[in-house]
This record gives structure tokens, sequence and C-alpha cells, in this order.
């Protein structure tokens, strides 16, 4: 039934009220029986006292003790099942491309302007919480992070992870972003007004009357562009990381570069555009971004969300008050004066549950719930905040990568899965191994910026799983994948999107005797597919040469 509460000492006390309860009536009636019998012998108390007044009131402790326990229930916020709760909002669709190049770590902004552009992000989306929202990142190409969508969690997620790693090219290139923000703008459905919105530095390097004529383009679909600058024209250097050593980054030559915000480009793709030009002076550019976008036609959208485990307060609410309404009847013999007075009473306390409940069920979601849901990326980030409060179990790690898989968050789940995959629990390291070489499989197949290493990375997951289970059938199944797909690359033919190359994804079934692997076969495997890293490490060492980024800067 999937049963939990949102406050779990609550739930504690609503076993141990009841029997304090019970205590307090039973130590009631031995003080009552003890005066009674002050009063004479006992004969003389039985004729005088009113009949019962010596039994034990086991039926009203029994009422009021399962009340109180009921009443401790409901404040405790039980939670099972699902359920959904659609919520009306009005907005525009909108793309924020967002340079992600070597320049935007450059500290003449603070943080950095990496870290400001994500703040102003930010605070545009808190103006703007009806808008849907596509983010792009970019630097040598244009990769997209997130299509249209309405979800702050996975706009969170992919903005906490934003850096020049995520970006398979250095360099800077705008023309591309604007063409695929138009292309996605131009793909989404409603009458809801479009606007795509640049954030850089402005210091660019491909060819600048292609940017324009980008510019004219989405001028043309009816697409607002608004661009923002970062940094200062007296420029900074850029820090670069190697390890735990920081340097300044050098050009070929050797000097020092110096990167420097250039205003002029990203002025005049907005006047090409029509639209509107942001300064990096400006203090406030999330609410100058919102102003500059108040004038596109919302649309009134129906957004359903699934809320994980709705809350259930009334099944012990109502129980609880129905027994102290009989408890009420019974003391006064029929009469419902007492009765009116335990409503007075009861119905606050009701509203109170039932309220305070509700609100906290819209602000816990449970991660488990929202990947159920499919939104993946939700799921992703309650997973994150549990990390990131002090949640060290392997299976939360495993969790969070297994949930950035499936919103198709490649890069960083192959980082988290191969952390979940040195975990000491057996099940938790193979389930990790298996989905780390299914995200390496899927970085290589991938139509965008295909990772050209990948399939030896799936190969060494799925290797390193079948050397613990060798009867994994689908382990077999993409390492196989793995390994053909890695000598189609080598071999520069093939395809890999034929329906013969797709990958496993659902986990191995104990009834499939016939695709069961025997640790003879597994360690062929293993064998062929150690000459075949030798070979590869050995057409690595002769040395292959990179492409260079657009304008042959890297920053």
């Amino acid at each position: 039934m999937n049963f939990r509460f949102d406050l779990p000492w609550a739930a504690v006390a609503a076993a141990i009220l009841p029997l304090l309860s019970a205590y307090a009536f039973w130590f009631w009636h031995r003080r009552r029986v003890a005066r009674l019998s002050n009063l004479g012998v006992e004969a003389a108390v039985e004729r005088l006292a009113p009949l019962g007044v010596r039994r034990a009131p086991v039926g009203r402790a029994t009422r009021v003790s399962a009340a109180i326990g009921l009443a401790a229930l409901a404040y405790a916020g039980p939670r099972w099942g699902t359920g959904t709760s659609v919520t009306r909002t009005e907005g525009i669709d909108v793309v924020l491309a967002m340079d992600a190049s070597l320049s935007m770590l450059a500290q003449d902004e603070h943080p950095s302007r990496l870290e400001r552009m994500k703040q102003d992000v930010r605070r545009f989306r808190a103006s703007s919480p009806g808008d849907r929202v596509a983010l792009l990142a970019f630097a040598g190409r244009s990769y997209i992070l997130s299509p249209l969508t309405s979800d702050d969690g996975a706009i969170d997620l992919f903005l906490d992870n934003l850096d020049p790693s995520i970006v398979g090219q250095a360099g800077t290139a705008m023309a591309p972003t604007i063409t695929q923000g138009v292309d996605l703008l131009r793909a989404a459905r409603g009458a809801a007004g479009r606007a795509l919105v640049i954030l850089s530095d402005g210091e660019a390097f491909d060819d600048r009357s292609e940017t324009l004529a980008a510019a004219r383009a989405a001028r043309a679909a009816e697409i607002d562009v608004v661009t923002v600058g970062f940094g200062t024209e007296g420029g900074a250097t850029i820090p670069v990381r190697s390890g735990n050593t920081i340097t300044t980054k050098r050009d070929e030559s050797g000097a020092t570069v110096i990167t420097k915000y250039d205003p002029a480009l990203l002025r005049d793709v907005a006047t090409v555009a029509g639209g509107e030009f942001i300064a990096a002076s400006e203090t406030d550019k999330g609410a100058r971004i919102h102003q500059a976008l108040a004038r596109l036609d919302a649309k009134q959208r129906d957004v359903a969300e699934g809320l994980s485990r709705p809350l259930r307060t009334t099944w012990f609410l109502l129980p609880a008050i129905l027994l102290l309404l009989l408890d009420s009847w019974f003391a006064d013999g029929g009469n419902f004066s007492r009765v009116r007075r335990v409503l007075r009473f009861a119905a606050p306390l009701f509203l109170i549950a039932v309220l305070g409940g509700t609100a906290r069920a819209q602000n816990t979601p449970d991660p488990l719930d929202l990947f159920k849901a499919g939104q993946f990326a939700r799921a992703a980030q309650r997973w994150k905040e549990q990390i990131a409060t002090g949640d060290k179990h392997p299976s939360t790690l495993y969790n969070l990568g297994t949930a950035m898989l499936a919103a198709d968050s490649l890069d960083l789940a192959a980082e988290v899965l191969e952390r979940a995959a040195t975990a000491p629990d057996a099940d938790i390291r193979q389930r990790a191994l298996y989905n780390l070489g299914l995200t390496q499989l899927k970085r290589g197949m991938r139509k965008e910026a295909p990772d050209p290493r990948a399939f030896g990375s799936a190969a060494g997951a799925y290797r390193s799983l079948l050397r613990q289970a060798p009867n994994d059938a689908d382990a077999k199944w993409n390492y196989e994948l793995a390994l053909r797909l890695q000598k189609q690359q080598q071999g520069g033919g093939g395809s890999n999107n034929d329906n013969n190359s797709q990958p496993q994804q659902q986990r191995r079934s104990q009834s499939d005797e016939d695709k069961s692997m025997s640790r003879q076969q597994a360690e062929q495997l293993l064998a062929a597919a150690s000459r075949d890293e030798k070979e590869t490490q050995a057409r690595k060492q002769r040395g292959g040469k990179q492409e260079r980024p657009p304008g042959g800067k890297d920053w």
C-alpha cells in the first residue's frame, strides 16, 4: 500500500496517548471508589450510591482513548495511494539560451558570470511562474538541456549542474543557438507568446553575419528576442581548475587570456530581431527580462501535478469525531446538548488537520511517486535534496542516478551512477552498473553530441557486472551491443540506430532460461573485450586530431 506519515513522531504519540488516556480513566475510577469507601461500610454505599457507580467505565475509556489515538494519527499526516491535482496557470513560451563557455567562469561579476546568470534566471522564473521554459546551453555548439516545461524542479536541477563541461565543444558560437531556439519555439503548440532570451558575455567567435541572419529569421518567425549581457568591458582572466590546482587560461601562444564583455554583438542581435537588449550593468536582470516579455500574449493552461500518497486525514478524523459524539450521547442519556458542545470543539480540529496536512501534501512530494508518475527531473531533484541534507545511503544515490538517466540527463547520470557502483551492497552495486552501462550506451547513440568513448565505458560497466552476475541476460545483450557499436565506430561504418541496435532497458526476468549465459561464455566475452580495449588504447596513443572550435578559440 506504500503507507507513510508526514510526522512519524506524531504516529508514535498515537500509540502512546490512548494508553495514557486509559490509565487516566483507571486512575480516576480508583480514586472515586476510594472516596466512596470512606463514606461508610460497603453495604451502605451500595444501597445509597447510584446503580453502577462502582463499575469501571471500560466502554467510555475505550471510546475516548480510541478517539484520541485516531486524532493523533490524523495529525501525523497519513498517506497512501496516488492522486493528481490540476492547477490553472497563465504564461508564455520562453527558451533561455545560456552561455556555458569557459569565458563565463570569469570572476569580473561576483561570484562569476556563470553563477550570476543562474541567479538572474531563477529571479525571472520566480516572477513568471506560469511560463513554460526550455533551457539551452551553448558554447562551440548548442545543446538542449530541457524542452518547454513548467516543472520548476527540472529547471532547478539543470541550472544547478550547468557548467562548461555540459557542452561537448569549446568556444562560443551564437548562430546555432538562435537557430535551435527558434526551432524549439516553432514546434511549440498553442497561441501563447514566444520568446528567445540569450544570456551571454557577447564574446562569440563564429561568423557575425550568420548570427545576424539567424536573428532576422527569429523576427520573421514572430519570436521576440531578448539579449542579456554579463561581465565587464575591462575583462578578467579565466580560472582553470586541474585537480586541486587553479591556473589561468592561456592561448596557443602561451599568453594569458583576458575575456571581455562585448555588448556590441548582443545589441546588434536584439536590434536586428526587433527585440530588447539588457546591458550587463543592470542590477536585477531577472526583473528586466520579465518586463521585456510582459507585452507578449499569455495563454491559460491546466497543469496536472502528481501528488505522491495523498493525505488521508479524514479516514482517521471522522471515526474520532463519531466516537466522541457517541460517548457524549451515552454520557447524557441521549441528550444532544453535549453532542453540540463536542461538535464545536471537534470542527476546528478537523479543519486544522485537513488544511495543515494538505499544505504538507503540496510541499513534500515523495520522489518515488514522482518517478512513477514520469516526473523524472522532479524526482531527481528531491533525491538530490535528500543527499544534500545528509542522506548517505547508497540506494538514494542509485535512485538519483536512475532518475537522471530517465530524464535524459546522461552526463550527470553517469557521474552519479559511477559513485553508486562502488556501494557495498551487491544488489545496489549491480543495478548501478547496469544503469551506468545503459547511460553510456545512450551517450554514444544520441544524435546530438555523441560521446565517442561512451561505448567503451558501457562495455566496461557491463563487464564488471557480468563478473558478479554471469547469468544476467540483459547485461549480456547490452554488453555485446556495446562491443559491436564500438567496433563499428572504430571501423568508421555502420549505423547506431537500426532496429537490432537498441539496448535492453528492462531488468532481467528470472524465467528467461533460454537467455541465460554460462560462466564460460562470459569469460570468452571478457577476454575478447580485453583485446579490444588494448587495441583501442594503442590507437589513442598513436594520436588523433581533435576538431577545433569555430574561430580557433576555445573559451
